[in-house]
């Protein structure tokens, strides 16, 4: 037998060996999509990634193959789901006239809008807010959530993120888990309810005591302040100003800047510790 026979039975028997991998990657990403996305399609491209990372594999460099695999399934994935934009121009669009709606209500009102009062201003149907607000939330969260093993970055091809680029996402990560543990009790119930556990919107509503819309709303609101406050420590140039700076809301808003902005120095004196998704510290 040849030593290219030999290779080519090597790579195909690396192949049999980690699909099951393709299938379990997509089942853990396809819980964080809405329904109507493709696992066939996810699947396709999942086995096609493993299919380039098995030739393209040098176990010389010491890398389990599974693990080198598993990095080039997960990017494929997210690749696929970024070509097919499964949250729509017209999601996308609705969406930020759904939240210019909110702050300019916001302003006017001293507070953050129900949703219900966001659909009459809109001229919508309550459950289309809350379907559109689903919708731009998994997004959000796909984009946080989809290399849960950050370490696996490091085995990518050199034309993947550079160490500048690691730098930053880790950064970002670690004031996200920081700001999350800043919201206020029910907002971070939400936050951490609703993305990280995935539980039901109804069972967080029977927790707590309120609708579903009101759950709704609470997500909306804890979004809000993230997108804020991230804004703020990161990108301060994308802050966009209080439209009434005097008033409660914008100084329950500042105070919370203040408290992650604190919190974020505190992690800073202490030794180094790798950042998790447990916000409730």
């Amino acid at each position: 037998m040849s030593e290219k026979t030999r290779a080519g039975q090597a790579t195909e028997e690396l192949i049999t060996a980690t699909m099951p991998l393709v299938g379990h990657i997509v089942r853990e990403m396809a819980g964080r999509v809405p329904s109507h996305v493709s696992r066939d399609d996810l699947t396709s491209a999942g086995l096609a990634a493993l299919v380039q990372a098995a030739h393209a594999f040098d176990a010389e460099r010491g890398v389990p193959f599974a693990r080198y695999a598993a990095t080039r399934i997960r990017g494929a994935l997210l690749d696929e789901l970024r070509s097919v934009d499964w949250a729509s121009r017209s999601v996308r669009r609705r969406a930020r006239d759904l939240d210019e709606t909110r702050h300019r209500m916001a302003a006017t009102l001293g507070r953050v809008p129900s949703n219900a009062e966001v659909a009459s201003a809109m001229g919508m149907s309550l459950d289309e807010v809350i379907a559109n607000d689903d919708d731009i939330a998994r997004a959000q969260v796909l984009s946080l959530q989809g290399a849960p093993d950050d370490a696996l970055d490091e085995l990518l091809p050199a034309d993947g993120a550079t160490p500048e680029q690691l730098l930053e996402h880790q950064e970002r990560l670690t004031y996200m888990i920081e700001a999350v543990a800043e919201l206020p009790e029910r907002l971070r119930i939400v936050v951490n309810d609703y993305f990280l556990a995935e539980r039901p919107m109804a069972e967080i509503a029977a927790e707590l005591g309120v609708s579903e819309s009101r759950v709704s709303q609470l997500r909306a609101e804890a979004l809000s302040l993230l997108r804020d406050v991230l804004h703020r420590e990161l990108e301060p140039g994308l802050v966009k100003p209080a439209a009434k700076p005097e008033g409660c809301a914008a100084r329950r808003r500042e105070s919370y800047f203040a408290a992650v902005s604190a919190r974020h120095a505190a992690s800073l004196r202490r030794p180094m510790a790798r950042p998790t998704l447990d916000a409730t510290a």
